[in-house]
């Protein structure tokens, strides 16, 4: 097919790549044979290397299959970022089970959903979080929980304090489930005996089952396979040009697909340092970033959003930064400028999504960057427009469906036949996002499908009005929805978090929306709030305020 994009490539990217048929802890092996005394992880100013890293995660893979953990066998990882998250995912890798990453901050109900649904026997946790598994135990298939302190990756003294704060949640998991309790460290004493070999999975076999954010309704189990995740490290190693000299925040959470791929395997491919940050706050990472001197990051808007806000964003030193990555939801121009403006950072839009692993397009790195766009198509990576109905393809310019052929497709819903016909079809990925492709072959996403709104029967996309949002000088953020009207079918809400210390009214709002919006995208109702319900990674959720209106409706 014509790649028009290709033309627009760095000079330093191949139109194709060679991927290794390897399975996925190649990644931490081969560069720890490479790199093994340059650091891989920073944890709070404490470093580990290659070689450390590499052969805990042996030590671990060995003692898994101690527990009787077998090839196959679902292990989920509930953890924030921090180095045991690495050396847990690489060493079952090793070990060969299969990894389902979680969000630990899921809520017993979530858990209980994805554990039986995913297998999961045994759970990779830490202390915070041991009681809520041991309790969800009682109702899956659980039978032990791995957990890790925090506290054994920090620097002294803040160990001790930690590890004593940790201990009480132990106990009371040990009390509430009936599950084995095993801690990490004690796993983790005895070297790999010498005759240990890793699992050698075929490259095609699901190593990752993880899932949806949810955010357009339940949430599915992604199969991803050792290739898919290997081949994904490598484009992003290639587009991004990275090398050993880097250094990465790792502020997006590694359960994540875009933390999993941009913030920690393509940087282990590479010989990366990974500066770990366990949790987010707009002024921890710009101390963070600050003092430790990240060369690159990955970011979601609402991050940038936050760092802009900064009240003294201007005495921190964001220059070390090449570049920040941005993904996940879409960037509007206003929140570009103003975190450009603000910091001296280069804010470069990607694009990406689970059922591809995650980054699939982005800007080019050193050349054309255009405002607006999600990129071009990365190398092997095929991308066209096609209309709504699925039935015919359409040219530059014109508004329909992206679907894409790539290497890093998944294998499939897990468990959901009907559902992977769905969205595979005929070797093409359906995305759900609405968008379209300029004449050099850059994308640009206008909405998710799911997101349109059909106001008396005209067609609404709510990131022509979210632009706007951001536009306005007293927004700190907010966001487009719609909802369910008797009358028109869907009517357009607003809502709005203002900056501190700024008040505004509902009708100066809609005065500024009808000033640059034809009447029938005008909102009908603005509502102002502290805060805005957030996935895991930081994006807004459309869903969830839809929902909430609904069930006012059903109440009223």
């Amino acid at each position: 097919m014509e790649r028009p994009w290709l033309r627009f490539y760095d000079a330093e990217v191949p139109p194709s790549l060679e991927y290794p048929r390897l399975p996925i802890y190649r990644l931490l092996d081969d560069s720890a044979r490479k790199f093994s005394d340059r650091p891989l992880t920073r944890f709070f100013g404490k470093q580990m290397t290659y070689a450390t890293v590499k052969d805990l995660s042996d030590r671990l893979a060995a003692a898994a299959r101690g527990l009787g953990i077998r090839p196959g066998d679902r292990v989920a990882l509930l953890l924030p970022n921090f180095p045991g998250y690495l050396i847990a995912y690489y060493g079952l890798l090793k070990a060969g089970a299969v990894v389902v990453p979680l969000n630990p901050l899921y809520t017993a109900h979530e858990l209980t959903f994805h554990f039986n649904d995913s297998g999961a026997e045994t759970v990779v946790t830490i202390p915070m979080f041991a009681a809520k598994v041991a309790e969800v135990a009682k109702k899956t298939g659980v039978k032990r929980v791995i957990y890790s302190y925090l506290a054994d990756f920090l620097p002294f003294p803040l160990n001790l304090v930690q590890k004593f704060r940790e201990r009480p949640s132990v106990k009371e998991a040990a009390r509430v489930g009936s599950v084995e309790m095993l801690n990490m460290q004690d796993l983790l004493r005895s070297p790999a005996p010498a005759d240990f070999r890793p699992a050698d999975p075929d490259p095609d076999e699901m190593a990752i089952l993880i899932y949806s954010g949810g955010t357009t309704g339940v949430a599915k189990g992604i199969m991803l396979s050792h290739f898919n995740v290997v081949a994904n490290a490598h484009m992003v190693k290639t587009w991004g040009h990275l090398n050993e000299e880097e250094r990465i925040l790792a502020v997006l959470p590694l359960f994540h697909g875009y933390g999993m791929s941009v913030c920690m395997n393509a940087p282990v491919l590479a010989g990366m340092e990974i500066i770990l940050m366990p949790k987010f706050s707009a002024r921890g990472m710009a101390k963070t970033i600050h003092k430790h001197r990240p060369t690159v990051t990955a970011a979601v808007p609402t991050i940038l959003v936050a760092l802009s806000n900064l009240p003294d964003v201007d005495k921190y030193d964001f220059t070390s930064l090449k570049a920040v990555w941005v993904g996940a939801a879409p960037l509007t121009e206003a929140i570009k400028e103003n975190f450009e403006a603000r910091t001296g950072g280069r804010a470069i839009e990607g694009y990406g999504l689970t059922e591809a692993v995650t980054a699939i397009m982005a800007n080019p790195y050193m050349g054309k960057h255009k405002v607006g766009s999600i990129g071009l198509p990365f190398p092997d990576v095929d991308a066209k427009i096609v209309s709504l109905d699925g039935s015919r393809d359409l040219p530059p310019g014109e508004q329909g469906e992206i679907v894409l052929r790539t290497p890093t497709m998944m294998l499939g819903y897990y468990n959901r036949p009907e559902e992977t016909a769905k969205a595979i079809v005929d070797g093409w990925l359906f995305t759900g996002d609405i968008g379209y492709m300029d004449e050099d072959g850059y994308f640009y996403i206008t909405d998710r499908k799911k997101d349109l709104i059909i106001v008396g029967g005209f067609n609404v996309f709510p990131r022509e009005i979210d632009e706007l949002i951001y536009k306005h000088p007293k927004v700190q953020e907010g966001i487009t929805v719609g909802i369910p009207d008797p009358y028109k079918g869907e009517r357009i809400k607003v809502y709005i978090v203002l900056k501190e210390g700024v008040t505004a009214t509902e009708e100066e709002f809609k005065q500024y929306f009808r000033e640059h919006l034809t009447p029938y995208k005008v909102p009908s109702e603005i509502e102002f709030r502290s805060s805005l319900p957030k996935s895991a990674i930081g994006k807004i959720l459309r869903r969830k305020l839809r929902e909430e209106e609904m069930a006012k409706q059903q109440n009223a």
